[in-house]
């Protein structure tokens, strides 16, 4: 592997772990500082361990896979899954499912035989993720994510159902985001310092059930926790089906057909897609782009809210 494919967090853990050697005028030394300043006609050898085997079990969880190459994989996350193992879902998570279908062909992210996760959907968020197999891809895949798409690179564009018809059809929401300190659950939109600025472009699409709910395209200028779900709820068009951030619109289903609520309460989760992606492959330079449609779910809640027999509100 070249030294250019190991991030510089990598290389600096390799010198702490006593990787790193150095010969000067014929004498060799362990170096486990990595601010250590290197002289003329050193010799520095940094040695790269086999990786090891992560902890994290692998489980044979079928995937929608939409481009795999030796350096990284697109994948439909289906709504329902966790991205990641954590305290509350140990198990059956795409990490799970993608240590079973890549096996060998993960060469190490951090030294440890794992997928290198460089973004994250909510569970309830279905959509198309990218996700790295090397430390090479992991850390030009990471870049991206840190630009936002600024530098032309990255585009991600998600499909949400909302409530209301947002006015104007387009427009930006430019509204910095914390952790809520009433509810460590949520995110609000916040002026705090520690505030993370957050901007959401959107485009309204169609309009159904007489202007009860819109179908929007939003275009992420920053990448956040929530961001969407937080940025529509404050506009006053929370995603439908957000628990999290809609609880206040449930008034607005009185004015639904009894079959829009039955699709509505079937959903059990919030009306947010992920639809495509694109990127610069870290390896190749190729600009990639891929599309989702929307799920089942998703697309007979569309069905069923395109019906025009209203119920009068009383």
């Amino acid at each position: 592997m070249a030294s250019e494919d190991l991030s510089r967090v990598r290389v600096q853990e390799l010198i702490k772990d006593g990787q790193c050697v150095v010969t000067r005028r014929q004498a060799s030394s362990t170096i486990k500082d990595p601010s250590w300043r290197v002289k003329q006609d050193d010799i520095v050898e940094l040695i790269l361990p086999p990786p090891i085997d992560t902890t994290v079990k692998a489980q044979d969880i079928a995937l929608d896979i939409i481009f795999e190459d030796d350096a990284l994989l697109v994948v439909n996350k289906p709504a329902g899954m966790v991205v990641h193992p954590a305290p509350g879902s140990p198990d059956h998570t795409l990490v799970n499912a993608l240590l079973a279908h890549c096996g060998d062909t993960l060469s190490g992210i951090g030294g440890e035989k794992r997928p290198g996760i460089v973004h994250r959907l909510d569970k309830d968020t279905s959509g198309i993720m990218v996700v790295a197999k090397n430390d090479k891809a992991h850390r030009g895949l990471s870049e991206q994510f840190a630009a936002h798409g600024q530098d032309g690179r990255m585009q991600r564009l998600y499909k949400a159902l909302v409530w209301g018809v947002p006015l104007p059809a387009a427009g930006t929401v430019d509204m910095p985001l914390a952790r809520a300190t009433n509810n460590r659950k949520k995110i609000a939109i916040s002026r705090a310092k520690t505030a993370r600025h957050a901007v959401t472009h959107y485009r309204r699409q169609r309009q159904f059930a007489n202007g009860q709910v819109s179908l929007v395209e939003c275009r992420l200028e920053t990448g956040r926790t929530h961001q969407i779900r937080v940025h529509m709820a404050h506009i006053s068009h929370p995603v439908l089906g957000d628990k999290l951030y809609g609880s206040g619109m449930k008034s607005r289903a009185i004015h639904l057909t009894d079959a829009q609520k039955t699709a509505l309460t079937a959903l059990d989760r919030q009306a947010l897609h992920a639809a495509a992606l694109g990127f610069e492959h870290p390896i190749t330079g190729e600009t990639h782009y891929y599309e989702a449609p929307l799920p089942a779910d998703l697309q007979q809640l569309v069905e069923d809210l395109e019906s025009t027999e209203m119920k009068l509100a009383t």
